[in-house]
């Protein structure tokens, strides 16, 4: 059997589950497409991975006749119509009588076309209850009515604080195996290592002062919760203990302030951006897009190269890369017994 497997990242973002396969599957894979339609990121996975192909766009505008064929699929379809976050449409109808509206059909198009032996997917928690559970049956049998096995983790979530890094991060994974190949059952991986912290992720030298909070805008977040935890909501910011986890990193609103960190090692407070009021004097600043790369499980050899407003997005919309390493290494075990 040829032991390189092929695969395309659809909805590849900066990258994290293709670099998840390749830690699993080492020397054994090649990525032989890959499609992200945001400009920015495509500049990140580009500075991130040498490929002879470009990076196509739009998924929704390929046809499935001009991806090469591929072994796995690779696809962290975006979660925003699942979200609970987000405005929980999902499907608002169905494909070929089933679900329409969904870039999630795009998956399906391409993998009826290619006939890959795994599909992998990558989606947040709130799926599995999204529409009392109808969304997830509909993507189960639509893979199903292709040919797949499909087998999920929805009955326990897996949380990136398992893994290796200090990040609380519960998500939901879609494992499908054509049924040629299928095995009796799949196991999703224990925990590996649930000792990390926020200390074990911080930088090693002194931060720009520009992540530092200035004393004006730390008077607003204040403000901000007060008002909400006067109307009985959890909402605002928070200051993560060093000996402790961070929230889930995500890429809008309250992002950044969600996971406020205190690190008392600057010396020079002279602000470098515009600032109202002066840097505060407590030691509050936003976690680096390096510390945020860290969260997710990304080497430190992993090139951030755009502005830290795009970083900060990317980072958050990606997943967390030693979870999906450690799903990978489960999958390659059953392709490797076929």
């Amino acid at each position: 059997m040829d032991n390189l497997y092929r695969t395309i990242d659809l909805f590849a973002g900066i990258g994290g589950i293709r670099l998840g396969f390749e830690k699993a599957f080492k020397n054994e894979v090649t990525t032989v497409f890959a499609s992200e339609w945001d400009v920015f990121a495509q500049k990140t996975y580009k500075a991130n991975f040498k490929d002879e192909f470009e990076i196509a766009g739009d998924i929704t505008k390929i046809n499935e006749n001009d991806i090469p064929d591929f072994d796995i699929c690779l696809a962290g379809f975006p979660c925003q119509a699942f979200s609970m976050a987000g405005a929980k449409k999902g499907f608002d109808d169905n494909y070929k009588g089933l679900c329409r509206g969904t870039l999630f059909l795009d998956v399906a198009r391409i993998c009826e076309k290619h006939n890959p032996k795994v599909i992998f997917c990558e989606n947040v928690k709130g799926l599995v209850i999204h529409d009392k559970g109808r969304t997830l049956q509909i993507i189960k049998k639509t893979f199903a009515d292709l040919g797949y096995k499909v087998f999920t983790n929805n009955d326990k979530t897996l949380n990136s604080k398992d893994f290796g890094v200090p990040q609380n991060r519960e998500r939901i994974y879609i494992v499908a195996f054509r049924n040629d190949i299928a095995p009796k059952d799949f196991i999703f991986p224990q925990k590996t290592d649930d000792t990390k912290t926020i200390k074990d992720i911080m930088e090693a030298d002194q931060v720009s002062v520009k992540y530092y909070l200035s004393t004006t805008y730390m008077e607003t977040l204040r403000r901000h919760k007060a008002r909400h935890q006067a109307k009985g909501n959890g909402f605002g910011y928070e200051i993560r203990p060093l000996d402790g986890i961070a929230g889930t990193i995500v890429c809008g609103g309250m992002g950044r302030e969600r996971n406020l960190i205190i690190d008392d090692r600057l010396t020079d407070f002279t602000p470098i951006t515009h600032i109202k009021g002066e840097v505060n004097r407590e030691g509050i600043r936003k976690m680096t897009p390096r510390e945020w790369a860290r969260l997710q499980g990304f080497p430190d050899t992993y090139k951030l190269p755009l502005a830290d407003v795009h970083l900060y997005k990317q980072l958050g919309n990606s997943v967390t890369v030693p979870v999906i390493e450690a799903i990978a290494k489960n999958i390659k075990e059953v392709l490797d017994n076929v």
